[in-house]
This record gives structure tokens, sequence and C-alpha cells, in this order.
């Protein structure tokens, strides 16, 4: 399971003082990449093989400005061409559980503009 810290920004929040729902999707996106990167895979638009095909967060209790969150990421399901990541959101200092999403991410061939199957060496880091 990979973790990452998050403090929450006051640009995050909305006007009811809670974190606004789209944040959490930055949040998410933040922690997949930020494993991908203990895979291997930078940002590196020229070696990026990853798209997102879906996404969902289900928003459980509140979060606030300051606060300092954990995003818990694994993988869940691995497919031919596709894999599942599962995250929970929690309270740093607490460990309530605030959110929780998941995505689904194709391996993508950019020059050829199609999913291809996941390779071998990625599977194998995936699957740890």
């Amino acid at each position: 399971m990979h973790e990452l810290q998050i403090n929450v920004r006051f640009g995050e929040t909305d006007a009811l003082g809670h974190i606004n729902n789209t944040s959490y999707f930055i949040y998410l996106e933040e922690a997949r990449v930020k494993y991908f990167e203990t895979l291997g895979y930078s940002m590196d638009v020229k070696k990026w093989h990853f798209i997102l095909a879906s996404t969902k967060c289900d928003f459980l209790s509140q979060g606030y400005f300051n606060q300092i969150l954990t995003v818990k990421t694994w993988v869940s399901r691995i497919g031919s061409k596709s894999f599942q990541l599962d995250h929970e959101i929690v309270c740093s200092r607490t460990n309530d559980l605030i959110a929780r999403g998941h995505a689904i991410v194709v391996y993508f061939d950019f020059d050829k503009q199609e999913s291809a199957v996941i390779p071998d060496l990625l599977r194998e880091g995936l699957s740890e």
C-alpha cells in the first residue's frame, strides 16, 4: 500500500468551510501519480502509458482547511489491459475515514492510440 500526505490548502475549501468535492479528485490524482513514480514511471509525456478510464469518490465525512490527510492507494484488480486502484482518504491525526474512491487505469499506446497489454514488469510491480 502506498501512502501520501496532503495538507489541505485554503483554496481547496468552499464557502461551507469544508473541502470542496472537486479537491478530492485532485488528491486522488496526486496519489496515483506518486504511486506510479514508485513503480518507476515518471510524468515524462514521452514515456507515459496510462489513461484514466473511470474514477469515483464517495464522501463519507468532512475535511477542513489545514487538516493533514493521508491518501492510501493500493491495487485491487489487474486485468490484461487495465487495473483498478482503490483509495482511502483519512485524517492523519485520528485515522477517521473521510472519503473512499477508486480509479480504472488503462495501459495505453499513444503512438497507436489504443490500449495495450500490461507488460510483465509492470504487472509484477502492481502485484506487490
